[in-house]
């Protein structure tokens, strides 16, 4: 990409979508293009044609999903289904007809197997059952990454996938009904802080183990792959460090400085054991996570809370 190209931000205003443009302006792209949700619903084929008609990119992030935490994909399966399958059908294919140089697709580490071997390679992909709390969710990441594969072998295209651990950082959601694990627990005890609650309620047993990377981190290794790879492999983004609920729950504890008791309710479902990606193609690829788990969550915090 050269800092004059036309660059299509797909989800700008999420958490991930903001992280690439701070990281393309940081870099001195200045021929950016963005269009918020109430401007171009991407569920709208005519509206996607549209747009790619009058803008004509040359590059595409596409970052723009529905998404949400354990509570939202099981409960609002179909709407996951469904919108993000629109989405990327959308994007994708309109990229492939107005000749989009290079196309990268956000897919995520929910996308392999519950029980896949740990860490997880990316071959690991189609190897065995999905997470049924996620499974739609899943489904349509896995659609689109082979969409891009596809569309790579069919028509000549340069569509790239990568697939992202969990995700933390500045815009993310702390809505308590749809947040992921590591921005509700930052609520939760920020709150429980604040009110000088006796104890705080999370989900499960404390027990499965979960990597997290900072967005910006995922931001930097997109650019990264954007500028330097291609292939129909799609490329795992991690730090290839986990840990427990549990542990998690504590650091949390500790950084918002909250001094009440954690109560785990184990009626609530855990989901997947463990999800460590095996990054060892991305570190090849010359690119390696640089903020720390603590930093990042300190960082987070302040940046929200205080």
């Amino acid at each position: 990409m050269k800092k004059d190209s036309k660059i299509y931000i797909a989800g700008h205003n999420g958490m991930v979508g903001s992280a690439l443009v701070r990281k393309l302006k940081k870099e001195g792209f200045k021929n950016l293009i963005f269009r918020s949700s109430s401007e171009l619903d991407l569920t709208q084929q005519q509206a996607v044609a549209d747009f790619f008609k009058e803008e004509k990119p040359d590059y595409v992030f596409l970052a723009a999903a529905k998404v949400g935490g354990i509570m939202a994909n099981n409960t609002y399966r179909g709407q996951f289904l469904y919108e993000n399958l629109m989405i990327q059908n959308n994007v994708i294919h309109q990229s492939y007809l107005h000749g989009v140089k290079k196309l990268l697709f956000l897919a995520s580490s929910c996308i392999y197997p519950k029980m896949s071997p740990q860490p997880i390679k990316e071959e690991y992909l189609l190897s065995g059952k999905l997470e049924p709390t996620n499974e739609p969710y899943a489904i349509a990441k896995i659609a689109g990454l082979k969409m891009c594969e596809a569309y790579n072998l069919q028509y000549g295209c340069d569509f790239i996938s990568v697939m992202p651990t969990n995700l933390y950082g500045p815009n993310d959601n702390y809505d308590p009904e749809t947040a992921h694990v590591l921005p509700a627990l930052l609520r939760k005890f920020h709150e429980a802080k604040e009110q000088s609650k006796p104890s705080v309620e999370v989900w499960g047993t404390g027990a499965p183990k979960r990597e997290f990377l900072h967005v910006d981190d995922l931001a930097e290794a997109c650019l990264h792959l954007m500028q330097t790879y291609s292939g129909n492999l799609s490329v795992n983004i991690g730090t290839g460090e986990d840990l427990s609920i549990k542990d998690l729950a504590e650091m949390i504890k500790n950084i918002t400085g909250y001094s009440g008791e954690i109560s785990w309710d184990a009626t609530k479902p855990d989901g997947t054991p463990r999800k460590l990606l095996d990054v060892s193609l991305i570190h090849s690829l010359g690119w390696k996570h640089s903020i720390s788990l603590k930093e990042g969550i300190r960082r987070v915090y302040e940046e929200k809370f205080i």
